[in-house]
């Protein structure tokens, strides 16, 4: 780090001149069901930098973040996150009925609203939207590993009889039902996430969302995936390989903001980013990392943390030989120094992770986190386990920050240098983000380990468990028919002891067999220049810029 002065110190000693939250701060409120556009236009342009352009603009399809920062201004869902505690709250839908066998909802709908393309909001378009999505084809679902509703709903019209959805019926224009075909506790904060905003049905048509016919960096898209239509207070306008323009939509049915032209701009170093803001030419930026904390505090910048929600953690690929038996992998976790980690890569306040949930769920298991930094007894353990060096693929993203992960290629460079000297063989495979690092890692081929993280999409251990260790997948190639049933169970039980204690004991067992090793729960920050009065931080990220205040 430059200087003498610790970031500890700086921040300490700024406190009193800079807006540093030391947790969620107070936005604005979510709008309620009767809530109606603002009378001020919005007239100021913002440029907010990201590290990475889209892989989609189609949320459905994927769970990148930033392609999901982007739908969250344009796209709504008939739920949404609220600021503070994250629970659902009303966005599309005013208000909703759970049955008392908790195998359906009846959601009823707000009234005027229309898409970007000035075509009506309705029953029959969140129809449409489940249709779609329920209908996703094997092939296309290959092409989209990472799709939120498979995660969620567990399968998809071709497996009806595996699926937890059942239907969507439309019951008059305003109001919808969705049917499960058993019960799902976390079905509301699942439905906050942008993969189940509403798209209008017109220009989903229009742009043949289902046909992957257009080339990008990230692989094959639709025209769709290109421009997308919903509800939100911004509108699509424009797109380049660096960056994204959006505008306020007139008639937003909302609060529309200050905000009148936001552009979302790929700098994709955290120097470049830094650099950008002390020069003007943003006014804001995520992810914050750890060398831009003193330049920014020093300068008078302001800083927003998150609440830590998410787990940074080390994948392990059970398909490749060693690391198929239990004790190379616990070996593995062994040998990590994670307070090292921490203290050098991540934010204040960043603690080490000993499951995959976060402490604030309900779930989270005291006594079951996984084995501590022992590196002599790792040693051991993969003499008993008679691993011969065979050599490892390790994969990390180059020119990628993300909340969870914000400088990969130096926490790739300590970790793999802690394993080394345990006596495993490291073989570096760095992929440059934007070509496909997400696809290479979750899908199944030849990474043994690789760099990877959970960002707590909905705020309930399902959001975590289910989407990482609910099935076999081709990112840990492991196979736990036990453990995938569990997590199944525990996805039905209702709020209550019961549910919690399946969590826990769900955890205690994902700590025995390693098939990851969790590394961090990182806090996370985001900075602004000084016309930002305030920035509507969120744990699960639902940040719209229609909430970021300016100063007059």
């Amino acid at each position: 780090m430059a200087g003498s002065i610790s970031r500890r110190s700086v921040l300490a000693g700024a406190a009193a001149a800079v807006v540093l939250a030391g947790c969620t701060p107070s936005p604005s409120p979510d709008p309620s069901p009767s809530a109606t556009p603002t009378a001020a236009q919005p007239e100021a342009t913002f440029t907010f930098a990201v590290p990475s352009p889209p892989s989609s603009l189609d949320p459905a399809v994927t769970s990148d973040l930033e392609s999901w920062r982007i739908a969250r201004q344009v796209l709504e869902g008939l739920v949404a996150a609220d600021p503070t505690t994250s629970e659902p709250s009303p966005a599309l839908a005013t208000s909703w009925q759970e049955s008392s066998d908790r195998m359906s909802y009846t959601f009823t709908l707000r009234e005027g609203v229309t898409f970007h393309d000035g075509t009506t909001f309705d029953a029959a378009a969140v129809k449409a939207n489940f249709d779609r999505w329920f209908a996703f084809t094997p092939e296309f679902r290959a092409a989209n590993p990472t799709m939120a509703f498979t995660h969620v709903f567990k399968a998809h019209a071709d497996q009806a009889s595996l699926s937890v959805f059942k239907a969507c019926t439309v019951l008059s224009p305003s109001q919808v039902r969705i049917d499960l075909t058993r019960p799902f506790t976390a079905l509301l904060r699942a439905l906050t996430t942008p993969a189940f905003a509403i798209s209008s049905p017109a220009a989903l048509a229009a742009g043949t969302a289902d046909a992957l016919d257009q080339t990008a960096s990230f692989g094959r898209i639709s025209r769709y995936g290109q421009h997308p239509v919903g509800t939100g207070p911004f509108s699509f306008t424009a797109q380049a390989p660096d960056r994204v323009e959006l505008a306020s939509y007139p008639k937003y049915w909302g609060e529309r903001g200050q905000i009148a032209k936001l552009t979302l701009a790929v700098y994709d170093t955290p120097q470049s980013r830094v650099q950008a803001l002390l020069a003007g030419r943003i006014d804001g930026f995520d992810p914050l990392t750890v060398d831009a904390v003193e330049p920014l505090v020093r300068a008078g910048f302001p800083i927003a943390r998150r609440d830590p929600f998410s787990v940074f953690y080390l994948g392990m690929n059970q398909a490749v030989g060693p690391l198929q038996q239990e004790k190379v992998r616990q070996a593995i976790a062994m040998a990590i120094n994670k307070d090292a980690v921490i203290r050098r890569f991540f934010l204040e306040d960043t603690s080490s992770a000993g499951q995959f949930i976060p402490p604030r769920l309900a779930g989270f298991n005291n006594s079951a986190n996984f084995p501590g930094y022992d590196p002599e007894r790792a040693k051991r353990l993969l003499a008993e386990a008679g691993y011969k060096g065979e050599e490892l693929a390790f994969a990390y993203p180059l020119e990628a920050s993300r909340s969870y992960m914000p400088s990969p290629a130096k926490i790739y460079a300590e970790i793999s240098a802690q394993l080394t000297t345990v006596g495993l063989a490291i073989k570096p495979v760095p992929i440059q983000w934007s070509e496909g690092y997400l696809q290479r890692v979750t899908t199944a081929g030849d990474h043994a380990l690789h760099l990877l993280g959970i960002n707590g999409g909905y705020a309930d251990p399902d959001g975590f468990l289910s989407a990482l260790f609910g099935a076999k997948t081709g990112e840990f190639g492991y196979f736990d028919a036990q453990l995938f049933s569990k997590i199944d169970r525990a996805r039905e039980l209702p709020e209550g002891k019961d549910r919690t204690d399946a969590y826990q004991s769900i955890n205690a067992q994902l700590a025995g067999t390693a098939p990851a090793v969790p590394i961090a729960y990182p806090i996370s920050g985001v900075a602004t220049s000084p016309r930002v009065e305030s920035y509507p931080t969120s744990p699960v990220l639902a940040e719209t810029f229609n909430r970021v205040r300016l100063k007059k």
